[in-house]
């Protein structure tokens, strides 16, 4: 269980570090296309990196912890995950909706296109390898960072196409409207996130076992 402990840390290293520099292309992509779908990427890619904080901080010293602080960080974990996801949400809807109705048409954006690819590959491992880590510790917060994970690969399919419609046939309204889907699916995900209420039990988390004399 030690090994699975460690291996969710290094999931998480490694969420924060390829979240941080999607986040800041994404971002800077967008604002040079002035693309909704792009920024709303970009800021679910800083939220993903939050998101591996909290993983860090959920297993970083978990044999000092007693069952009822690790129950506190559990829960705890979990509805920051699940949070998340609203405020995500409710900045791309109000951008998109902004964009729709006053018509204001991104431009084409090769480097996006680039970013949506990479994360189209990246993430559906990195969803896979920290679902399998969750369920095998029985951690309910690791397996809903898991779905944020897999929310950022059905991002990155929906970027693709908004921004490939945009580029190749200049429809512009795909952009925005790619956002409200977005925002769809982060509702669904942060709704799905509060409602896991199972707590990882210090056995399963890979603490030590009752003694046969407990």
């Amino acid at each position: 269980m030690t090994n699975l402990r460690q291996r969710a840390l290094n999931l998480a290293y490694f969420s924060i570090a390829y979240n941080v520099v999607e986040c800041a292309l994404a971002l800077l992509a967008g604002a040079w296309s002035g693309s909704i779908a792009l920024v709303g990427f970009g800021l679910d890619s800083l939220v993903e990196s939050l998101s591996g904080g909290v993983m860090i901080y959920r297993f970083a010293r978990h044999a000092s912890l007693s069952p009822a602080e690790e129950e506190r960080r559990e829960r705890r974990a979990v509805k920051i995950v699940g949070y998340t996801f609203f405020v995500l949400a409710a900045y791309v809807l109000y951008e998109s909706l902004e964009k729709l109705i006053f018509q204001e048409a991104p431009a084409p954006s090769l480097l996006g296109i680039l970013i949506a690819l990479a994360s189209m590959i990246i993430m559906p491992a990195l969803f896979y390898l920290k679902y399998q880590t969750g369920k095998s510790l029985g951690s309910a917060s690791l397996m809903a960072d898991s779905k944020q994970t897999l929310a950022c690969a059905m991002l990155s399919v929906a970027l693709l196409i908004g921004l490939g419609l945009n580029y190749w046939l200049g429809i512009w309204q795909a952009d925005p409207v790619i956002g409200l889907v977005i925002v769809v699916l982060l509702i669904r995900e942060g709704y799905q996130a509060l409602k896991t209420e199972k707590l990882c039990s210090c056995v399963s988390c890979g603490g030590l076992p009752p003694s046969p004399e407990a």
